[in-house]
Protein backbone atom coordinates (compact mmCIF):
# COMPACT_ATOMS: atom_id res chain seq x y z
CA UNK A 1 0.00 0.00 0.00
CA UNK A 2 1.29 3.51 -0.78
CA UNK A 3 2.30 5.58 2.25
CA UNK A 4 0.94 9.12 2.30
CA UNK A 5 0.63 12.04 4.73
CA UNK A 6 -1.91 11.53 7.51
CA UNK A 7 -5.50 12.29 6.57
CA UNK A 8 -7.95 14.15 8.77
CA UNK A 9 -11.01 12.25 7.55
CA UNK A 10 -11.68 9.34 5.19
CA UNK A 11 -14.46 7.13 3.88
CA UNK A 12 -14.13 3.41 3.26
CA UNK A 13 -16.54 1.31 1.24
CA UNK A 14 -16.36 -2.19 2.72
CA UNK A 15 -17.92 -4.96 0.62
CA UNK A 16 -20.22 -7.85 1.35
CA UNK A 17 -18.71 -11.29 1.03
CA UNK A 18 -19.81 -14.84 0.24
CA UNK A 19 -17.98 -17.13 2.66
CA UNK A 20 -17.32 -20.86 2.20
CA UNK A 21 -18.29 -21.04 -1.49
CA UNK A 22 -20.05 -24.27 -0.65
CA UNK A 23 -17.62 -26.88 0.69
CA UNK A 24 -14.79 -24.50 1.61
CA UNK A 25 -15.95 -23.93 5.17
CA UNK A 26 -13.89 -21.19 6.84
CA UNK A 27 -11.18 -21.37 4.15
CA UNK A 28 -12.70 -19.73 1.05
CA UNK A 29 -14.43 -16.40 0.53
CA UNK A 30 -15.40 -14.02 -2.26
CA UNK A 31 -15.77 -10.22 -2.13
CA UNK A 32 -18.78 -8.65 -3.85
CA UNK A 33 -19.07 -5.33 -5.66
CA UNK A 34 -22.26 -4.65 -3.72
CA UNK A 35 -23.82 -4.28 -1.23
CA UNK A 36 -21.33 -2.55 1.04
CA UNK A 37 -20.98 -0.65 4.31
CA UNK A 38 -19.65 2.88 4.37
CA UNK A 39 -17.35 3.76 7.27
CA UNK A 40 -16.57 7.43 7.85
CA UNK A 41 -13.60 8.05 10.14
CA UNK A 42 -12.13 11.26 11.54
CA UNK A 43 -8.83 11.67 13.37
CA UNK A 44 -9.15 13.59 16.64
CA UNK A 45 -6.77 14.70 19.39
CA UNK A 46 -8.52 12.77 22.18
CA UNK A 47 -7.27 9.16 22.58
CA UNK A 48 -9.61 6.23 21.99
CA UNK A 49 -12.39 5.21 19.63
CA UNK A 50 -15.85 6.79 19.61
CA UNK A 51 -18.84 5.65 17.54
CA UNK A 52 -20.68 8.84 16.64
CA UNK A 53 -23.60 7.21 14.82
CA UNK A 54 -24.81 4.08 13.08
CA UNK A 55 -27.29 4.37 10.23
CA UNK A 56 -29.26 1.53 8.68
CA UNK A 57 -29.09 -1.02 11.49
CA UNK A 58 -32.52 -0.39 12.94
CA UNK A 59 -30.93 0.38 16.29
CA UNK A 60 -29.69 -3.20 16.70
CA UNK A 61 -25.93 -2.72 16.75
CA UNK A 62 -24.08 -1.70 19.92
CA UNK A 63 -22.68 1.82 20.18
CA UNK A 64 -20.34 0.67 22.93
CA UNK A 65 -16.87 0.75 21.30
CA UNK A 66 -15.89 -2.42 23.15
CA UNK A 67 -18.73 -4.40 21.56
CA UNK A 68 -18.90 -3.21 17.93
CA UNK A 69 -16.64 -4.90 15.36
CA UNK A 70 -15.80 -1.59 13.70
CA UNK A 71 -14.56 0.08 16.88
CA UNK A 72 -12.78 -3.07 18.08
CA UNK A 73 -10.85 -3.31 14.81
CA UNK A 74 -10.12 0.41 14.89
CA UNK A 75 -8.71 0.20 18.42
CA UNK A 76 -6.53 -2.78 17.52
CA UNK A 77 -5.08 -0.98 14.50
CA UNK A 78 -4.29 2.03 16.69
CA UNK A 79 -2.40 -0.34 18.99
CA UNK A 80 -0.64 -1.88 16.01
CA UNK A 81 0.47 1.58 14.90
CA UNK A 82 1.45 2.42 18.49
CA UNK A 83 -0.76 5.53 18.46
CA UNK A 84 -1.59 6.68 22.00
CA UNK A 85 -2.05 10.43 21.81
CA UNK A 86 -4.75 10.55 19.12
CA UNK A 87 -8.10 8.86 18.57
CA UNK A 88 -10.77 8.23 15.94
CA UNK A 89 -14.46 9.03 15.65
CA UNK A 90 -16.43 6.57 13.50
CA UNK A 91 -19.74 6.89 11.69
CA UNK A 92 -21.14 3.67 10.23
CA UNK A 93 -23.66 3.39 7.41
CA UNK A 94 -24.86 -0.19 7.17
CA UNK A 95 -25.57 -1.19 3.60
CA UNK A 96 -25.40 -4.88 4.50
CA UNK A 97 -28.35 -6.55 6.19
CA UNK A 98 -27.60 -7.97 9.62
CA UNK A 99 -27.39 -11.74 10.19
CA UNK A 100 -27.80 -12.39 6.48
CA UNK A 101 -24.75 -14.47 5.60
CA UNK A 102 -23.12 -11.62 3.68
CA UNK A 103 -20.40 -10.74 6.18
CA UNK A 104 -21.99 -7.71 7.81
CA UNK A 105 -19.85 -7.70 10.95
CA UNK A 106 -16.72 -8.37 8.90
CA UNK A 107 -17.41 -5.45 6.54
CA UNK A 108 -17.67 -3.03 9.46
CA UNK A 109 -14.42 -4.33 10.94
CA UNK A 110 -12.56 -4.15 7.66
CA UNK A 111 -13.86 -0.69 6.83
CA UNK A 112 -12.75 0.69 10.18
CA UNK A 113 -9.33 -0.98 10.05
CA UNK A 114 -8.61 0.39 6.57
CA UNK A 115 -9.86 3.82 7.65
CA UNK A 116 -7.65 4.05 10.75
CA UNK A 117 -4.60 2.93 8.79
CA UNK A 118 -5.29 5.69 6.26
CA UNK A 119 -5.78 8.35 8.93
CA UNK A 120 -2.26 7.70 10.21
CA UNK A 121 -0.35 7.49 6.94
CA UNK A 122 -1.37 4.12 5.46
CA UNK A 123 1.88 2.51 6.61
CA UNK A 124 0.43 -0.99 7.06
CA UNK A 125 -0.22 -3.33 4.15
CA UNK A 126 -3.77 -4.58 3.69
CA UNK A 127 -2.81 -8.08 4.79
CA UNK A 128 -1.23 -6.64 7.94
CA UNK A 129 -4.70 -5.49 9.01
CA UNK A 130 -6.00 -9.06 8.98
CA UNK A 131 -5.29 -9.95 12.66
CA UNK A 132 -7.17 -6.88 13.93
CA UNK A 133 -10.17 -7.72 11.75
CA UNK A 134 -10.14 -11.38 12.79
CA UNK A 135 -10.11 -10.42 16.46
CA UNK A 136 -12.96 -7.96 15.95
CA UNK A 137 -15.00 -10.61 14.14
CA UNK A 138 -14.22 -13.11 16.90
CA UNK A 139 -15.88 -10.82 19.43
CA UNK A 140 -19.29 -11.35 17.84
CA UNK A 141 -19.31 -14.44 15.61
CA UNK A 142 -16.27 -16.61 16.17
CA UNK A 143 -12.67 -16.60 14.96
CA UNK A 144 -12.70 -17.08 11.19
CA UNK A 145 -11.32 -15.06 8.28
CA UNK A 146 -13.42 -16.18 5.32
CA UNK A 147 -15.31 -12.86 5.38
CA UNK A 148 -12.68 -10.38 6.54
CA UNK A 149 -9.91 -11.63 4.21
CA UNK A 150 -11.82 -11.18 0.93
CA UNK A 151 -13.31 -7.90 2.17
CA UNK A 152 -9.76 -6.64 2.79
CA UNK A 153 -8.10 -7.99 -0.33
CA UNK A 154 -10.87 -8.48 -2.89
CA UNK A 155 -11.58 -11.34 -5.26
CA UNK A 156 -11.48 -14.96 -4.14
CA UNK A 157 -9.28 -15.72 -1.15
CA UNK A 158 -7.98 -18.98 0.29
CA UNK A 159 -7.42 -18.85 4.07
CA UNK A 160 -5.02 -21.27 5.75
CA UNK A 161 -4.55 -19.34 9.00
CA UNK A 162 -4.93 -15.94 10.63
CA UNK A 163 -1.59 -14.38 9.78
CA UNK A 164 -0.85 -12.38 6.60
CA UNK A 165 1.36 -15.13 5.15
CA UNK A 166 -1.52 -17.63 5.45
CA UNK A 167 -3.80 -15.78 3.02
CA UNK A 168 -3.71 -16.51 -0.72
CA UNK A 169 -5.54 -14.62 -3.44
CA UNK A 170 -6.86 -16.94 -6.14
CA UNK A 171 -7.64 -15.85 -9.69
CA UNK A 172 -11.23 -14.70 -10.08
CA UNK A 173 -12.98 -15.96 -13.23
CA UNK A 174 -13.82 -13.09 -15.57
CA UNK A 175 -17.29 -14.32 -16.52
CA UNK A 176 -18.72 -14.61 -13.02
CA UNK A 177 -22.02 -13.01 -12.03
CA UNK A 178 -24.00 -13.67 -8.89
CA UNK A 179 -27.69 -13.62 -8.03
CA UNK A 180 -28.41 -13.23 -4.32
CA UNK A 181 -31.67 -13.66 -2.45
CA UNK A 182 -32.03 -12.85 1.23
CA UNK A 183 -35.30 -14.04 2.79
CA UNK A 184 -36.62 -12.12 5.77
CA UNK A 185 -35.41 -14.77 8.19
CA UNK A 186 -32.70 -14.21 10.78
CA UNK A 187 -29.90 -16.78 11.08
CA UNK A 188 -27.27 -15.60 13.59
CA UNK A 189 -23.82 -16.93 12.78
CA UNK A 190 -23.49 -18.41 16.26
CA UNK A 191 -26.66 -20.44 15.73
CA UNK A 192 -25.53 -21.65 12.30
CA UNK A 193 -22.20 -22.78 13.71
CA UNK A 194 -23.84 -24.50 16.67
CA UNK A 195 -25.62 -27.04 14.44
CA UNK A 196 -22.44 -28.25 12.74
CA UNK A 197 -21.43 -31.86 13.43
CA UNK A 198 -18.72 -32.60 15.97
CA UNK A 199 -17.60 -35.68 14.06
CA UNK A 200 -17.61 -36.38 10.31
CA UNK A 201 -17.76 -39.86 8.71
CA UNK A 202 -14.64 -40.70 6.73
CA UNK A 203 -16.57 -40.95 3.46
CA UNK A 204 -18.02 -37.48 3.91
CA UNK A 205 -14.60 -36.06 4.73
CA UNK A 206 -13.13 -37.56 1.58
CA UNK A 207 -16.03 -36.20 -0.47
CA UNK A 208 -15.60 -32.75 1.04
CA UNK A 209 -11.86 -32.74 0.34
CA UNK A 210 -12.44 -33.74 -3.27
CA UNK A 211 -15.03 -30.98 -3.67
CA UNK A 212 -12.66 -28.31 -2.33
CA UNK A 213 -9.87 -29.57 -4.59
CA UNK A 214 -12.17 -29.52 -7.61
CA UNK A 215 -13.39 -26.03 -6.68
CA UNK A 216 -9.88 -24.58 -6.40
CA UNK A 217 -8.92 -26.22 -9.71
CA UNK A 218 -11.99 -24.77 -11.43
CA UNK A 219 -11.25 -21.32 -10.03
CA UNK A 220 -7.67 -21.45 -11.31
CA UNK A 221 -8.78 -22.51 -14.80
CA UNK A 222 -11.66 -20.01 -14.93
CA UNK A 223 -14.17 -22.80 -15.49
CA UNK A 224 -17.33 -21.28 -14.00
CA UNK A 225 -19.66 -24.25 -14.73
CA UNK A 226 -17.24 -26.62 -13.00
CA UNK A 227 -16.79 -24.12 -10.18
CA UNK A 228 -20.56 -24.05 -9.62
CA UNK A 229 -20.74 -27.84 -9.75
CA UNK A 230 -18.03 -28.14 -7.10
CA UNK A 231 -19.70 -25.53 -4.90
CA UNK A 232 -22.88 -27.62 -4.71
CA UNK A 233 -20.93 -30.73 -3.66
CA UNK A 234 -21.05 -30.05 0.07
CA UNK A 235 -21.18 -33.21 2.17
CA UNK A 236 -20.87 -31.60 5.60
CA UNK A 237 -21.99 -28.00 6.07
CA UNK A 238 -25.12 -27.68 3.94
CA UNK A 239 -26.67 -30.94 5.21
CA UNK A 240 -26.28 -29.65 8.78
CA UNK A 241 -27.65 -26.18 8.06
CA UNK A 242 -30.28 -26.72 5.40
CA UNK A 243 -33.12 -26.83 7.94
CA UNK A 244 -32.28 -23.22 8.82
CA UNK A 245 -32.73 -22.12 5.19
CA UNK A 246 -36.39 -22.04 4.17
CA UNK A 247 -36.97 -22.84 0.52
CA UNK A 248 -33.41 -23.95 -0.23
CA UNK A 249 -34.44 -26.87 -2.43
CA UNK A 250 -37.16 -24.91 -4.21
CA UNK A 251 -34.95 -21.87 -4.79
CA UNK A 252 -32.14 -24.03 -6.16
CA UNK A 253 -34.52 -25.72 -8.60
CA UNK A 254 -36.05 -22.42 -9.76
CA UNK A 255 -32.61 -20.85 -10.17
CA UNK A 256 -31.35 -23.75 -12.26
CA UNK A 257 -34.39 -23.64 -14.54
CA UNK A 258 -33.71 -19.97 -15.30
CA UNK A 259 -30.01 -20.40 -16.07
CA UNK A 260 -28.07 -20.62 -12.80
CA UNK A 261 -25.18 -23.07 -12.82
CA UNK A 262 -25.39 -23.72 -9.08
CA UNK A 263 -26.82 -22.32 -5.85
CA UNK A 264 -25.29 -22.42 -2.37
CA UNK A 265 -25.79 -20.96 1.09
CA UNK A 266 -23.83 -17.73 1.47
CA UNK A 267 -21.82 -17.98 4.68
CA UNK A 268 -24.09 -18.86 7.57
CA UNK A 269 -27.19 -17.92 5.55
CA UNK A 270 -30.04 -17.34 5.05
CA UNK A 271 -28.85 -15.58 1.86
CA UNK A 272 -28.61 -17.96 -1.07
CA UNK A 273 -26.13 -17.30 -3.86
CA UNK A 274 -26.54 -18.51 -7.44
CA UNK A 275 -23.61 -18.72 -9.83
CA UNK A 276 -24.19 -17.33 -13.33
CA UNK A 277 -22.01 -16.26 -16.26
CA UNK A 278 -23.74 -12.97 -17.15
CA UNK A 279 -25.63 -10.30 -15.23
CA UNK A 280 -28.61 -10.70 -17.58
CA UNK A 281 -28.95 -14.34 -16.59
CA UNK A 282 -28.40 -13.39 -12.95
CA UNK A 283 -31.32 -10.92 -13.11
CA UNK A 284 -33.68 -13.63 -14.39
CA UNK A 285 -32.43 -15.99 -11.70
CA UNK A 286 -32.94 -13.39 -8.98
CA UNK A 287 -36.54 -12.86 -10.08
CA UNK A 288 -37.18 -16.61 -10.02
CA UNK A 289 -35.65 -16.93 -6.55
CA UNK A 290 -37.78 -14.10 -5.20
CA UNK A 291 -40.90 -15.69 -6.70
CA UNK A 292 -40.28 -18.87 -4.72
CA UNK A 293 -40.33 -16.94 -1.46
CA UNK A 294 -43.39 -14.97 -2.56
CA UNK A 295 -45.30 -18.24 -2.95
CA UNK A 296 -44.07 -19.26 0.51
CA UNK A 297 -45.31 -15.98 1.97
CA UNK A 298 -41.79 -14.86 2.92
CA UNK A 299 -40.57 -11.42 1.90
CA UNK A 300 -37.13 -11.41 0.32
CA UNK A 301 -34.55 -9.03 -1.10
CA UNK A 302 -32.65 -9.85 -4.28
CA UNK A 303 -29.40 -8.45 -5.66
CA UNK A 304 -27.37 -8.99 -8.80
CA UNK A 305 -23.68 -8.37 -8.41
CA UNK A 306 -20.18 -9.30 -9.53
CA UNK A 307 -16.92 -9.86 -7.66
CA UNK A 308 -15.10 -6.92 -6.11
CA UNK A 309 -11.53 -7.29 -7.27
CA UNK A 310 -10.03 -4.76 -4.84
CA UNK A 311 -12.04 -5.29 -1.66
CA UNK A 312 -12.51 -2.28 0.61
CA UNK A 313 -11.97 0.99 -1.23
CA UNK A 314 -10.69 4.18 0.37
CA UNK A 315 -11.57 7.79 -0.28
CA UNK A 316 -9.64 10.64 1.34
CA UNK A 317 -12.01 13.41 2.36
CA UNK A 318 -9.68 15.86 4.11
CA UNK A 319 -5.94 16.01 4.72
Amino acid sequence: MPVFPMARSVEVFAPATVANLGPGFDILGLALAEPYDVIYAERVDEPGIVIDQIIGDGGKLPRDPKKNTASIAAALVLQQLMIQSSGVVLSIQKGLPLESGLGSSAASAVGAAVAVNALFGNSLRRQDLLPACVEAEAAVSGRHADNVAPALLGGIVLITGFTPDAIYKLPTPANLALALVTPDVSVPTADARAVLPKAIPLGNMIGQMSSVGLLVSAIHTGNVPLMAQAMERDYVIEPARQHLMPGLKEVREAARKTGALGTVISGAGPTLCSICTTTNVARRVAEAMESVYAVMGISATTRVTVPSMDGATLRIIER
